[in-house]
């Protein structure tokens, strides 16, 4: 990336694109014409400036080697990241070497950059003072709320009973504003995990045929999980983290730090009223562990963390606590992410399937796992798609999701009928494809 000669692939750049116009309008800036001064350093910085409606052209800079991702300066009003113009100028650089040539940064780029690292060490020196804090004052703060999420706890089941006690059919009847205001009480015990699945609950009945068996597992699940906060003593240990982890309370990724080079195999977002939440999925080339890194970023503004599908990042990830957990946080980055020709190794779609089985034993509120397909062709079947195995005779069925999605059109056109290594998730309502390989050699396809 910041090495000589190696370049980011244009898919690599509109990865980053916060929606499809950024996209199409960073695209059309991805040629020189309307660029001066673009310039790049051996330390992982991209420059330029971009002429636009103004009399003064936007000056754009980037820091590609952020171990969080690319960060983004431009002096255009847009309140995107990254805007077009950042996009534009990473596109430009991704072409020939010479549309960017190497050189020193000019003064407005070397002030934002002193900026940032100036930041990086203040928040690095603030992080280091709080781990010094009260151990006492922090054990009375968890006990405090404790206690609180068991009144939640013992008040949500309370609610579950009456649910149940009055039929499934009242459920209806009542509306979403049941929903709601139970899990605002959730909120109010501190349990923004419990809050989360009551929400979902509330949309279950106006889901379609077939709803009060949907709302009855759902509840199940739900009164599975209080159980498990109300008798954790009782658990094993690992269990005990993963029931913490779902009702929401806050952990620290403890686990050993594994080093690795690192391949993205997937990323993308999802958001709702209050956050937009992004998923990036790593798999380590010698470790073999499959890792997932979210981040979090206000209501219509993207997520700080990036890191395109195809990348490969020689770092450190620690697991956070629980039984088979697979969340981890980015730890110490060695050299900066480059592309590669690293593919994960496959399984079958009997395999995947007994995979996620083996994955509900630790944690039974898990709704699918990672896992990557191997030889497989995207079939119709019926009103539904599924990926049959090449060499067998089984299949998993596409989610509703994945089936509505253009990525899936996009999979069938990669494949052509032929065999593809397909990276997802994959659980009880079915396998949502999220990057595809074709066979032989060829550039990862990311899908979402």
């Amino acid at each position: 990336m910041t090495q000589q000669g190696v370049r980011w692939s244009a898919d690599q750049v509109l990865a980053l694109a916060p929606d499809a116009a950024s996209r199409k309008a960073g695209s059309k800036l991805g040629a020189a014409g309307p660029w001066s001064e673009a310039g790049s350093s051996d330390e992982g910085t991209v420059w330029g400036q971009c002429k636009g409606s103004g009399s003064k052209p936007y000056q754009t800079v980037i820091d590609i080697a952020d171990v969080s991702g690319p960060a983004y300066k431009c002096s255009c009003p847009s309140r995107k990241f990254p805007c077009k113009h950042a996009l534009g100028l990473l596109l430009l650089w991704a072409g020939e070497d010479s549309a960017v040539p190497r050189g020193q940064a000019p003064d407005w780029a070397e002030q934002w950059l002193e900026g940032r690292r100036k930041r990086a060490e203040e928040k690095k020196d603030a992080t280091a003072s709080a781990g010094g804090g009260d151990p006492e004052a922090a054990r009375r703060r968890a006990e405090r709320r404790a206690t609180l999420v068991t009144a939640g706890a013992t008040e949500l089941e309370q609610r579950l009973a009456d649910l149940l006690r009055g039929g499934l059919a009242g459920a209806e009847q009542a509306g979403y504003g049941m929903w709601e205001e139970t899990a605002a009480r959730m909120v109010d015990a501190q349990a923004p995990g419990l809050a989360s699945r009551v929400r979902e609950l509330g949309a279950i009945p106006a889901s379609g045929p077939g709803w009060p068996v949907r709302l009855l597992e759902e509840c199940a699940l739900l009164h599975l999980l209080d159980q498990g906060w109300l008798r954790r003593e009782r658990l094993p240990d690992g269990l005990a983290a993963t029931v913490r982890s779902r009702i929401g309370l806050p952990a620290s990724a403890d686990g050993p730090a594994v080093r690795d080079r690192w391949l993205v195999v997937a990323q993308y977002d999802t958001a709702d009223a209050r956050l937009t939440t992004r998923r990036i999925w790593l798999h380590g080339a010698e470790s073999g562990r499959t890792a997932l890194l979210l981040s979090f970023g206000a209501a219509g503004r993207a997520p700080e963390l990036a890191l395109p599908v195809g990348l490969v990042l020689e770092a450190e990830v620690s697991a956070y606590p629980g039984a088979g957990q697979v969340r981890a946080a980015l730890g110490e980055q060695f050299a900066p992410p480059v592309p590669a020709a690293i593919r994960p190794p496959g399984t079958n779609p009997a395999e995947a399937a007994a995979r996620y089985g083996e994955a509900l034993r630790d944690d039974p509120w898990l709704d699918s796992v990672p896992v990557t397909l191997h030889r497989v062709v995207p079939t119709p079947d019926g009103d539904t798609w599924q990926l049959a195995d090449a060499d067998g005779d089984t299949a998993l069925p596409l989610t509703p999701t994945a089936r509505s999605r253009p990525g899936l059109w996009r999979l069938v056109a990669l494949s052509g009928g032929a065999p593809v290594k397909v990276f997802g998730e994959g659980g009880h309502r079915g396998f949502t494809p999220l990057t595809a390989w074709p066979e032989g050699a060829g550039e990862g396809v990311a899908l979402y």
